[in-house]
Formats: C-alpha cells, structure tokens, sequence
C-alpha cells in the first residue's frame, strides 16, 4: 500500500524545467531509491515534496491526502521529514540540543526520552558525545546527527538526500547499514543517492531520473542486473 505517491509532477525554476512529470509512488514499509546523475532532479523531487519547492503541475498525495499546496511545516507535522543533502546539523549547537530540535514540534516529553536513547543505540557515538559541539564532529559523525535529528520527529516517511555524499567508504558502508536497520524498525524511506550500488542493495525498488524524467524504474535486485543501468550509473 502505498504511503506517497506522485502523479505527473512538473517543477520549474524560473524558465528552467526541472522535472518533466515524473511519477513514481513509495510503499509503506519499503526503502524506495531514486538514483540518477548530477541534475537528474532528485533533490528537485525530495524539496517538492517536503513543500521548500512549488509544483507547477502534478500530484503529490501523502497518507491519502493531497500535500502538493501544503507549507513545509505542515508536511513535517504530517509525518514526512527530510535529512538535506549536506547535513545542515547546526553547528552552534550540542548534539542533545540538536536531537531536541529534531523533536520540537512533539508534546510528549517520555517518548522522546526514548526516542533519544533508541537514536543513541543505533549511534552510540553520538552518545559518547552528546554535550559535543554539532560543528566539532566528524563529517560521519555530523551525518549520523542529521539523520538522527531526523528520527527524533517520529516520521512516517523518512526522506534522505545523499546520506553517504563525502564520507570514507567505510563510513558509507555504515550508513547503509543503519538505512537498514532504521527500516527494520517499520520506517518508510525514500533515499536518494549516487552511490546507485549501494542504494539498489539496500532498498526494495528502484527509479533511475535522467533530466528531470524517470526513464527505468523496477525491483532493485531488476536495476542491479539492468545492462543499460549498469553501464550508465553501476561503472560496470
């Protein structure tokens, strides 16, 4: 069943047509992928959605209703949040107070308690340095942060945009690990990435954009095998 799904979008930035009606929808339950070259319009897609960018055109219909004219914080509220592409923890601030800002909108004091100590087990680093500057951690460690700032709002979709951009590769196996357990956990992901390998390993269907439009979409274990996405996106 699915939680999201977006019909015929179309964005634009000034004359610029970003996104050509593109279609895809994301499963309850499923790690969904959008892969696909710098200025395919991934993040064009994830800032649609999430409401930092206007549609011209489309659908975008989230837990059955229609979220395309909706504020931002709206969509948050609704239960969808986004980890941006370069982290945007804030810099200024201890990684606690960072969490808490995850949790900002949320009401109930014990279950964020536990919130924060079910993000701590899945990043017992950021445990050992919760009173710790945000800008003072390492570039892994600051995305651990972004995407448990994330969690700590409860989001029935989680949206990530190049969660492995810039880190060693074994920080990015890491990564993926912890995309699968928070998914193990009942989360609704939406990833975005280059690293197309790992992102098809690790999630349950695949859409490849190319220029703003999808052009191949399938199972993941179909887009790893795919002899045109293997050439254009594997390196293989």
């Amino acid at each position: 069943m699915p939680v999201l799904e977006v019909e015929n979008l179309h964005v634009f930035y000034g004359s610029i047509h970003a996104i050509k009606g593109i279609s895809f929808k994301v499963d309850k339950g499923k790690i969904i992928t959008l892969i696909g070259a710098n200025g395919a319009g991934k993040t064009s897609t994830l800032s649609t959605i999430s409401g930092l960018v206007k549609a011209k055109r489309g659908k975008i219909v989230f837990d059955g209703r229609e979220i395309q004219n909706m504020p931002p914080h709206t969509i948050n509220h609704m239960g969808i949040c986004l980890v941006p592409e370069g982290r945007r923890i804030f810099p200024n601030l201890t990684v606690m107070e960072n969490l808490m800002m995850g949790a900002f909108s949320r009401k109930d004091k014990q279950e964020v308690k536990k919130d924060i100590e079910w993000v701590f087990s899945l990043f017992p680093r950021l445990a050992e340095r919760k009173s710790q500057l945000g800008g003072t951690l390492s570039g892994g460690e600051q995305q651990m942060l972004a995407i448990s700032r994330g969690l700590m709002s409860r989001p029935k979709l989680l949206m990530m945009d190049e969660p492995s951009l810039g880190l060693a590769p074994i920080l990015v196996e890491e990564v993926f690990d912890i995309v699968k357990k928070i998914n193990a956990e009942g989360v609704t992901i939406l990833l975005v990435e280059q690293n197309a390998v790992g992102a098809l390993k690790i999630s349950n269907y695949g859409y490849v954009l190319e220029t703003g439009n999808v052009t191949i979409e399938g199972p993941s274990e179909e887009l790893l095998s795919n002899d045109d996405v293997r050439k254009a996106y594997l390196g293989l």
